[in-house]
């Protein structure tokens, strides 16, 4: 039997690349001063249609009763956002903000599978919570473009797209817009530059707009007054090649309020790897008012980010090289004297001990056997136990220059 579709199974190889992305995150994550968190794998559904007004409700596997039958409906976890807005509204007290939390979970969409988009994924989520200052917005946009950049990736290979919903609410106030419609003014634009004008047009006669007035906004490149300090504080930092002003980018999700972004491969093979912006009035929202603070966030997965990685020559090598440093031992305890065995298992036990990975064979066999053994599993080095016992033969694999110690100097 196979897995099911949209499922990955992950042999050691693949789990190698896996993990080189998620320590990858983790370690810029960790680099900007952000502390790991993570959150049940089920929640309500509840949580779901209260931070989303049911946007994502059709795109969630459901669990059934969580308690008596009946009571109360789950979703496999589709993103962290409402955990996090959960977790935060519920401790808000307990911690000195702002709050730079980040998160790795595997995630879950009951959605069509195609390139760059699986029933489930990895994603990193980086937040700050409890600061209303752009550089907050600035210090965000940094940590996702580092992480490209960790991964080997340069300004001639990605760019971040930079937007403001602010903007977009003064356009349409401006043209005569209410605020109650402008969620739906947002998924319009949103999908307007795969749309044509002709759709756009079409979608936007309701309210008196022209799909011309909405194009020639998206067109803009002068930053607002929310995003000219953002860019600054980037441009300090010598991140400046990295972004640009994007007025088509709005993000759909109705709860952003302020500076939203997506960063896009600059070849346009892919579609975005990563997302977000600010969320001012979500903790509101999901708190019923209790705790309100602002907040900014993003969302990188890591089905596009591998095929970006598998596509770029620079940055599978620099993958591929952190997956051989993964190998299974630096030591491998060859046993040419099976009479040596128990001297050789505490050994063995003593250099784990220390910390080393050490591997070795499990049953009787062939010295020679056990060489080809320590080289398929990419060990640094041999320790040869037989007849000068209790000295052993230390074997240097990469050059096979061989030295005769005492085994108690190990």
């Amino acid at each position: 039997m196979q897995a099911l579709p949209g499922f990955r199974e992950f042999f050691p190889d693949d789990c190698a690349r896996r993990n080189y992305i998620l320590e990858t995150w983790r370690a810029v994550a960790r680099r900007y001063g952000f502390v790991e968190y993570d959150g049940p794998v089920v929640e309500s559904l509840e949580l779901y249609e209260k931070k989303s007004g049911g946007e994502l409700v059709g795109q969630m596997f459901t669990v059934g009763a969580m308690a008596e039958p009946g009571e109360i409906k789950g979703a496999l976890r589709p993103e962290m956002t409402p955990t996090l807005a959960r977790m935060v509204a519920a401790r808000a007290r307990d911690f000195k903000k702002p709050m730079k939390w980040f998160s790795m979970p595997a995630c879950y969409r009951h959605e069509r599978q195609q390139r760059g988009r699986l029933r489930e994924f990895y994603q990193l989520n980086v937040d700050i919570i409890g600061e209303e200052s752009s550089a907050a917005d600035a210090e965000l946009l940094a940590v996702c473009v580092d992480t490209m950049r960790e991964f080997g990736f340069g300004a001639g290979d990605f760019v971040v797209r930079i937007s403001s919903r602010a903007a977009w609410q003064q356009f349409f106030a401006g043209a005569g817009g209410k605020p109650e419609d402008e969620h739906e003014l947002f998924q319009i634009v949103d999908k307007a530059e795969r749309a044509g004008a002709e759709k756009t047009h079409a979608a936007l006669e309701k309210f008196g707009i022209s799909a011309e007035q909405v194009l020639a906004f998206m067109r803009g490149r002068e930053p607002t007054p929310d995003l000219a300090p953002v860019v600054a504080d980037l441009q300090a930092r010598g991140l400046g090649d990295f972004i640009e002003v994007d007025y088509a980018i709005v993000r759909g999700l109705a709860y952003y309020t302020g500076v939203v972004f997506e960063l896009f491969d600059r070849a346009k093979k892919e579609r975005a790897l990563a997302g977000g912006g600010r969320y001012d009035r979500l903790l509101a929202l999901m708190s019923d008012g209790k705790v309100d603070m602002p907040a900014l966030g993003f969302g990188m997965g890591d089905v596009v980010l591998a095929n970006l990685i598998a596509d770029t020559p620079a940055a599978a090598a620099r993958r591929d090289e952190w997956c051989a440093a993964q190998h299974a031992c630096d030591t491998y305890v060859v046993i040419a004297k099976e009479e040596l065995r128990p001297q050789a298992l505490a050994l063995v036990q003593r250099l784990r001990d220390a910390g080393q990975r050490v591997d070795y064979a499990l049953t009787a066999a062939k010295v020679g056997k056990q060489f080809q053994a320590a080289e398929h599993l990419g060990a640094r080095q041999a320790i040869l136990i037989g007849d000068e016992w209790p000295q052993v033969k230390v074997k240097t694999l990469a050059t096979r220059e061989e030295r005769l110690v005492d085994a108690v100097a190990l």
